[in-house]
């Protein structure tokens, strides 16, 4: 195991209580209710595929095909799939029987129909509340009961108090030593100790703050909850209370190993350095913050062994990390059983957010971007005339278009599609331009050939008939093209949606290249995204949630404002006992006028 280092950021913070809550003991179990139907029923929400929801229930595709012939041609947002009930595996298997809420029913009522405790449901659906019970979602149901008899575990609320203590100090020590001896900042033990300023002597007695923790056992609930007191379990949330320091742990393959640092490599270095500059941040704005980072290396073999000798890891507030999906898969498991809110940063094809209550995952996965991406096209070009230009290359945007044309349909937009054709492409165009209203054309493909087939021809088009206003409508990677189409993006008055989005002409964006150059005498790597300033967007949006809410700032997440320079935040939770995803995408908008605006699409 290699680990880079353990930066502790200590300074004033005005010292609160904080409550933490130990982990509940494992039971054995019985199996209950067997008489359930065989099926249930999933409302489709907005960018779910079916292999997400198969996976969600734990079938296979397949299975999902066989009740529902029609959803191997596509499914709609709305639209109900039949699903048929996994069978457990085994007796040891932690299992679940997944249950469609009815019209009129309660969690009471659920609680009776399956003879399961409703703390048990409430328990086995983090994400159930007075909002989320409602008809047509599911919830699932643990399908084991715990024995008769068995002694209860139980939550102890865990309160952290500051004590004052009495220290003599020793021949040789210095302020410095003092402050790592008992991980203070220097401006709290001065604070306290003001004749320092005057020099560390041998025999001076000083006043040192440390941390003590009382446990609180929860009162025994000896009988059964009414019916009221059931339903009420509903608008029951943990308390969202701030953090006095908070405990963050980074996790990536730096691969110290390696000689030279691998182009991979540097980016994952460059991440953690954009992390270390929201750390700087915060600590300037009055949060302590105490930050590990290791080097995972590749494989699992480096990870399984820090998460086993490394017990401190299970008393952190955030786990940021990993990259390929068997690490992933390591460090969710972990966060779910130390209930660690756990940041998956960069890959988008992870499915631990599915089923893992503590998983938040920051780059969108590509149907919930498409489904987005396209509601905002209808939104934008609802009036308009839309123009699909088909290029026919092997990386068209096959999955956007579908998505695309599914909501134009849904939403009665009608469209005109024409094939690319190089001779003939100017001519095809013209005949179908309408003069009475705003023509849009969205070629099938993202790729800087496209581009350039495309542009001169269409802008000499707009250039002749400027009544047509002729305007392009395009993908995430064209901001890394403005080099080469950037006067064309604004002659053509262009659109793209996108995720992740830096405007190099902004302040905030110059702002962090000057001080990440300052900082580390290097300039960003040129790539899309940007890796430093996505590890700053995400250190500053977690650390500053946990620092204002604690680690149960997922009841808050509407409340947590924080405007990205690259990447902004707008997690949903996939299903009532799965984890989160970052819905939240960009339009950027080239105008004629040589401005650029970036807008969320809510």
């Amino acid at each position: 195991m290699s680990k880079l280092n353990i930066l502790l950021l200590v300074f004033l913070f005005h010292l609160a209580s904080i409550s933490l809550y130990a982990q509940e003991n494992k039971t054995k179990i019985v199996i209950a209710n067997e008489r359930e139907s065989s099926t249930f029923h999933h409302t489709v929400e907005k960018g779910e595929t079916v292999y997400a929801i198969a996976t969600m229930y734990g079938v296979k595709p397949e299975d999902i095909y066989r009740l529902n012939p029609g959803s191997k041609e596509g499914i709609r947002a709305g639209a109900t799939l039949q699903i048929p009930q996994r069978a457990a595996a085994s007796q040891k298997e932690e299992h679940y029987i997944f249950h469609t809420i009815q019209p009129k029913e309660t969690l009471y009522a659920v609680s009776k129909r399956y003879a399961i405790p409703a703390t048990a449901i409430v328990k086995a659906n983090p994400g159930l509340s007075t909002s989320t019970f409602q008809i047509g979602k599911t919830i699932r149901i643990p399908a084991f009961v715990k024995d008769e008899g068995e002694e209860e575990s139980h939550q102890k609320e865990v309160s952290t108090e500051v004590e004052e203590i009495e220290y003599t100090i020793e021949k040789r020590e210095t302020l410095y030593r003092i402050c790592r001896k008992f991980d203070i900042s220097s401006y709290e033990l001065l604070k306290r100790n003001p004749q320092l300023k005057e020099g560390v002597k041998a025999g001076m007695k000083i006043k040192i703050p440390v941390l003590t923790q009382k446990e609180k056992p929860q009162p025994k609930q000896t009988a059964p909850l009414n019916e009221r007191e059931t339903n009420a379990l509903l608008a029951q949330k943990p308390k969202s209370e701030p953090v006095q320091r908070i405990k963050v742990a980074l996790l990536l393959p730096f691969m110290t190993n390696e000689t030279e640092p691998s182009a991979e490599t540097k980016r994952f270095i460059e991440y953690y350095e954009g992390f270390l500059i929201a750390v700087d941040s915060l600590r300037n704005s009055g949060c302590s913050i105490e930050l590990s980072v290791y080097d995972t290396e590749k494989g699992t073999k480096t990870l399984k062994r820090i998460l086993k000798e490394e017990e401190s890891l299970q008393q952190v507030n955030l786990l940021i990390g990993a990259v390929q999906n068997d690490q992933i898969n390591l460090l969710a498991s972990f966060a779910e059983e130390h209930r660690i809110p756990y940041v998956i940063p960069f890959t988008s094809k992870n499915d631990d957010v599915l089923s893992n209550a503590y998983v938040y995952q920051v780059n969108t996965p590509h149907s919930y971007l498409y489904a987005k991406a396209a509601q905002a096209g209808c939104d934008l070009f609802a009036d308009d005339h839309i123009i699909l230009l088909n290029m026919h290359e092997d990386k068209d945007k096959t999955d956007f278009l579908k998505t695309f044309k599914a909501e134009m349909a849904q939403r009665n937009i009608p469209y005109s599609e024409v094939d690319y054709n190089s001779e003939t492409l100017v001519a095809d165009i013209d005949t179908i331009l309408q003069t009475d209203k705003r023509n849009v054309i969205v070629p099938s493909s993202g790729t800087i050939s496209t581009l350039n087939k495309i542009k001169s021809p269409i802008r000499m088009l707009a250039e002749a008939q400027p009544e047509c206003g002729l305007t392009l409508f395009g993908y995430p990677e064209w901001q890394t093209y403005t080099r080469e189409c950037l006067e064309d993006f604004y002659a053509l008055n262009t659109y793209i949606y996108t995720n992740f989005y830096a405007n190099n002409l902004s302040k905030e964006v110059d702002d962090f290249y000057t001080r990440y150059k300052n900082w580390f005498s290097k300039s960003l790597i040129n790539i899309f995204p940007k890796y430093g300033i996505l590890g700053f967007d995400t250190g500053m949006f977690f650390l500053g949630a946990i620092r204002q809410y604690g680690p149960h700032f997922d009841n808050k997440l509407e409340q947590i404002q924080y405007k990205g320079i690259q990447t902004e935040f707008d997690f949903h939770r996939v299903n009532n006992w799965g984890g989160f995803i970052n819905t939240n995408i960009f339009i950027v908008h080239y105008q004629a006028d040589f401005n650029v605006t970036r807008s969320d699409v809510r």
